[in-house]
């Protein structure tokens, strides 16, 4: 590998120790890691600013200046010396240096690397100075300006500087962004020679692309700015491009060498329960329902992800896709997350299917043995058709006569080693068509991506009738007012939920607002007028299950809980959701937890409770729940705003692979072009056996491109 696999210790200024603070903060150890670190914005440092012309609304200025005096000051403000010697510099706590040029005079200050500034800095000389003006005492000042002399200006005058991603820790051991700058230059300088072509030369061709070689210098050191545009669409293209490629190239083996169980038939089953229904489907339902059925009769095992907003309707196709199973004589089992949406979902379809004749069974953590053996019976001797469960399903004793449709719910909550046991369960060594489920809407760019070689549908229309949920944010000083209304919704005979922020089910501040909160709401809400359960993890299941069940018996008008009732408690009569410190939530779970409401026929409401102190970002969330009831908007702006490796309810581990300088959030335009072009790749070479695409083989077979399969069930 050249110089590309050389440690950075080895630039001029790095050493074992600074190498290593930079492994441990950026993770870059070789010289090729380095050259792949991009910046994340740039300075234009091509202009210089007259001082007279600054104001403090300014970025950043550049100013070329005289040195006048330079003052050093102690703790107190006191002047320590200003040009005598010997100077105390244990004393010296800020230096102040005044400069200026025709129009003006202004002060640089300095709280670091006091010492070297003082000597440099000698009245009379001139120099180049860059940074940000601000305001103290009326008066304007730059803070820590990099310092230029004017013949030096190579890479960091005359050019738009770039901005590396930093922390305190690299600023501190004296990596600074300038310091970063300089071993790009050091690193480019040795390395470019070396760097390969990535993408064969047609790509290159088709798309108008600049070679990697002149991309990762403009990207870097920018001759100007349409070079920096040019360097910057190539990469993020070549990036996006790789990463379609992957996940087709799997989807295309899959869909090729993975056989399927053939359902060419739609049975009396589906009929009944089609013909039965009190409402129509709506348009969005009955599209995914043609889509299943095609990768039924398709002869290759069915991976289909089914996205949908809270209350779409996805429960009811699931229903419909395992009629079809059953009407070729085959089984179906539906997987829950949680024992209380296992059972929700067998209450529902139980009634779903009853004019059907199918045979429907719940197997939880909770069922007894008694049950289990009437259940394992009969799913062995296949009288059982459709099974509803939890993990419990995956147990070693269950066993299928012909398991042909595994519907997995939330499929996040569940392990790969998990999902795998309930793959192994299809008839005859063939694997079952799976139908993965999730209620938290995906942005398009993400999902291509982490379920890219999944094909994915989507509910995006909401079931005639749905009424839309009323949402307003308060503070605490609306309190009171808050629980007279709620004592009004409880005297018409609805139910509220109260929910607070566990994040984590081990952090005793939060689990203590929890005890405090749901104590509040007692005597606020007292006995006999009001029962009030209180539900969280750190509850035995037992007691977690008798509350939850209270409260949607109606035995409790009010539910005290954290984020445990996130996903899957269908509570019609439930007017009100409360979210305490409602700050503290990311927007996806804000949505999730909206959606526990509005399942009735009456008007419903969320209320949003946030804390005295709140961020102008949090504040933007809360105003954006305010404004729409959109899941898949919600989840845009959640991914614009946390980025997509935090997306708060998808619990994803990261990206099929780490994007250096693609944003899944911003290049959405772009990744839908990149995966196009992988497509016409693959359709025109699906093994990439050409001459042509040697390069592209080559590449794939890099580490950084085995994608981190989150939707392979294997």
């Amino acid at each position: 590998m050249g110089e590309l696999g050389n440690s950075i210790q080895f630039l001029s200024g790095v050493g074992p120790k600074r190498a290593d603070l930079i492994k441990r903060e950026l993770g870059l150890e070789t010289l090729n890691d380095l050259i792949h670190f991009f910046p994340f914005r740039y300075i234009d440092r091509s202009g210089i600013q007259m001082i007279g012309e600054l104001t403090p609304d300014l970025a950043y200025c550049q100013i070329k200046a005289r040195v006048l005096t330079r003052t050093l000051y102690g703790p107190s403000a006191s002047i320590v010396s200003q040009e005598t010697n010997p100077i105390h510099w244990g004393a010296v706590k800020r230096l102040s240096v005044m400069v200026e040029d025709e129009s003006g005079r202004i002060e640089l200050v300095f709280f670091k690397g006091i010492k070297w500034s003082f000597s440099r800095l000698t009245p009379g000389s001139t120099f180049i100075f860059f940074g940000k003006p601000q305001e103290f005492n009326g008066r304007l000042n730059i803070p820590h300006p990099e310092i230029d002399a004017p013949q030096e200006g190579t890479m960091a005058q005359n050019t738009l500087t770039g901005v590396y991603p930093s922390t305190e820790k690299l600023k501190n051991g004296g990596v600074t962004g300038k310091q970063m700058c300089r071993l790009q230059s050091a690193a480019l300088a040795l390395c470019l020679p070396e760097i390969q072509e990535t993408l064969p030369e047609y790509i290159i061709r088709d798309k108008g692309l600049v070679s990697l070689q002149y991309a990762l210098k403009n990207v870097h050191f920018p001759k100007d700015s349409y070079a920096l545009q040019k360097s910057v669409h190539r990469l993020k293209f070549e990036e996006l491009f790789f990463l379609q490629l992957s996940l087709l190239k799997q989807k295309y083996i899959r869909s090729r060498g993975e056989k399927g169980i053939p359902m060419p038939k739609v049975g009396p089953e589906f009929n009944a329960c089609y013909n039965a229904l009190p409402y129509s489907l709506t348009g969005a339902q009955q599209r995914v329902i043609k889509e299943i059925r095609a990768d039924l009769i398709s002869g290759h095992q069915m991976n289909r992800l089914l996205q949908g907003d809270v209350g779409s309707g996805k429960t009811m196709v699931a229903v419909l896709s395992a009629l079809l199973a059953i009407g070729n004589g085959y089984q179906a089992c539906i997987m829950a997350p949680t024992e209380v949406l296992a059972q929700q979902h067998f209450a529902n379809i139980s009634r779903y299917l009853s004019p059907t004749g199918v045979k429907c069974a719940l197997l939880t953590g909770s069922s007894t043995q008694k049950e289990r053996r009437e259940i394992h019976a009969g799913l062995e001797d296949g009288s059982i058709g459709l099974i509803v469960g939890t993990h419990a399903l995956i147990e070693d004793d269950v066993r299928f006569k012909a398991l042909g449709l595994a519907v997995i719910d939330e499929q996040h909550r569940f392990g790969v080693d998990q999902r795998a046991k309930l793959w192994a369960k299809g008839p005859n060594g063939l694997p079952p068509h799976v139908l993965v489920m999730t209620a938290t809407p995906i942005p398009r760019t993400l999902a291509m991506t982490l379920y890219g070689d999944l094909d994915v549908s989507v509910i995006d229309e909401m079931p005639p009738g749905r009424k839309p949920v009323q949402t307003i944010c308060i503070g605490q000083n609306r309190r009171n007012a808050m629980y007279r209304f709620l004592r009004d919704e409880i005297a018409r005979g609805r139910q509220v939920f109260v929910v607070y922020p566990l994040i984590f089910e081990s952090e005793k501040i939060d689990l203590q607002n929890l005890q405090n909160g749901y104590e509040e709401i007692v005597n606020a809400f007292p006995l006999p007028d009001y029962k009030v359960a209180l539900v969280h993890g750190q509850q035995k299941a037992e007691e977690k299950n008798f509350n939850m069940s209270a409260f949607a018996a109606g035995r409790a008008n009010i539910l005290v809980s954290t984020t445990v009732i996130e996903v899957g408690v269908d509570v019609p009569n439930a007017s009100v959701m409360v979210i305490e410190s409602a700050q503290r939530f990311g927007l996806s779970q804000l949505h999730q937890l909206r959606g526990r409401v509005g399942r009735g026929a009456e008007k419903s409401y969320c209320i949003l409770v946030k804390d005295v102190k709140t961020t102008k970002e949090a504040q933007q969330r809360l105003d954006l729940m305010c404004a729409t009831e959109d899941g898949f908007e919600i989840a845009e702006e959640d991914m614009k705003m946390r980025g997509p490796g935090d997306l708060e309810g998808t619990q994803q581990s990261g990206l099929p692979i780490n994007l250096r300088i693609a944003s899944l959030a911003k290049d959405g335009l772009l990744l839908n072009e990149a995966r196009a072009y992988a497509q016409s790749v693959l359709d025109a070479d699906p093994s990439l056996t050409e001459p042509q695409n040697r390069l592209l083989i080559t590449e794939l077979r890099k580490d950084k491109y085995v994608a981190k399969d989150y939707s392979n069930i294997s």
